[in-house]
């Protein structure tokens, strides 16, 4: 079995801290997180990059860019979290949640199709697990009707499909950098574009709108405060040069999982497309056992974290504020999720870590009866 590299050095991490710490109180600073977004650019070969608080923020800030408001509708995977959906509402927009095909996790366009109306703006396309769907088939559809495309890649750092990385689909690619994504800093996120007018409406957004893009006035619109704080910018930036082996590092744990796994009843991982250069975000499994939720949550309660077992993740659609009663269910989505065991790993997780999850899942699903 193939080992893990080492982790990546950890310890100039607290270095550029320090240095910003340094230097505040500092209102108007914002040095280290310049040069950070100079470093995204370079690393992700995008012409602009406006760090932000978060990923949530990252996808607030490019809706708004891109122009949706009230009264708009947006098209959003059933098959994601709440907080891809939650910032529609923030803008006064509605969420239409499309279903995905269960055997490639893709969009199903037939579905899509079905729901667009004079309404619709926009589409948000899902990189759940850091997996992408096929970005021809995305462009040709968003051309079609009209639509702006504005990528969640909040997992997706470094995943690729047909030599498109994630975040360069659309208009603008949205990324988290909540503790535990590949590319952390505790809480922060990004937005990648190559239109000058979506990134300074971006940078404007995120401050109150302070300083206006070119042509605009001071504060003649309601924004939001989504700066990235400056120690957060700084351990950014540090991660940002660890970014290639924190990556491979992902990639090598997941395989050595996944290749551990190998024969254990009821469970078959699910391969990435032939085009798709993925980042191995998490350890993906299709269950076969009966009772598969149930499955993932017992589980969890063995110490082995799941997106469904440990975060009780449903399709979007269900969740208590945007369920209605005279919708159809994305069913493809449910299937996803219920028959999906999408592991949790952290660069600290080694080959004895490995080998005990792979141990007790093996145990547990020769075991399982529901």
């Amino acid at each position: 079995m193939t080992a893990l590299p080492p982790v990546p050095a950890a310890g100039s991490l607290g270095e550029g801290m320090l240095a910003a710490l340094a230097g505040m109180p500092d209102p108007a600073g914002a040095s280290f997180a310049d040069r950070f977004e100079q470093d995204l650019t370079e690393r992700f070969t995008s012409r602009h990059a406006v760090a932000v608080s978060s990923g949530t923020t990252a996808l607030h800030a490019a809706l708004s860019a891109v122009g949706v408001g009230p009264g708009d509708e947006v098209l959003v995977p059933a098959l994601t979290v709440v907080m891809t959906a939650a910032p529609l509402a923030q803008l006064g927009a509605t969420a239409v949640f499309v279903d995905s095909e269960p055997d490639t996790l893709d969009l199903d366009y037939d579905d899509a199709v079905a729901k667009v109306t004079a309404r619709t703006k926009a589409i948000v396309p899902v990189h759940l697990w850091g997996r992408m769907g096929d970005p021809a088939s995305l462009r040709s559809f968003a051309a079609e009707h009209g639509l702006a495309v504005v990528e969640d890649a909040a997992q997706a750092a470094g995943s690729s499909r047909g030599g498109v990385p994630a975040g360069a689909v659309g208009d603008a690619g949205c990324f988290s950098m909540k503790d535990g994504k590949i590319l952390w800093s505790g809480e922060g996120g990004y937005v990648l574009t190559d239109g000058s007018a979506l990134a300074a409406h971006v940078r404007a957004f995120r401050s109150h709108w302070l300083t206006p893009p070119p042509g605009g006035r001071s504060q003649e619109r309601l924004a939001v405060n989504g700066r990235l704080a400056e120690p957060l910018a700084a351990l950014a930036q540090a991660n940002l040069r660890r970014f290639p082996d924190l990556l491979e590092r992902r990639r090598t744990q997941t395989g050595y999982l996944l290749q551990a796994l190998a024969g254990a009843r009821g469970l078959t991982p699910l391969q990435p497309a032939k085009d798709e250069a993925w980042n191995h975000y998490a350890p993906l499994l299709r269950i076969s056992l009966p009772a598969p939720r149930a499955f993932a949550e017992h589980l969890a309660r063995q110490g082995a974290l799941s997106s469904t077992g440990t975060f009780r993740l449903v399709p979007c659609d269900t969740r208590p504020m945007f369920a209605a009663s005279n919708r159809t269910p994305c069913r493809g989505a449910a299937e996803v999720l219920d028959r999906t065991l999408a592991l949790v790993l952290t660069e600290r997780d080694d080959e004895a870590v490995l080998d005990r999850y792979a141990a007790a899942i093996t145990r547990e699903a020769a075991a399982w009866r529901a």
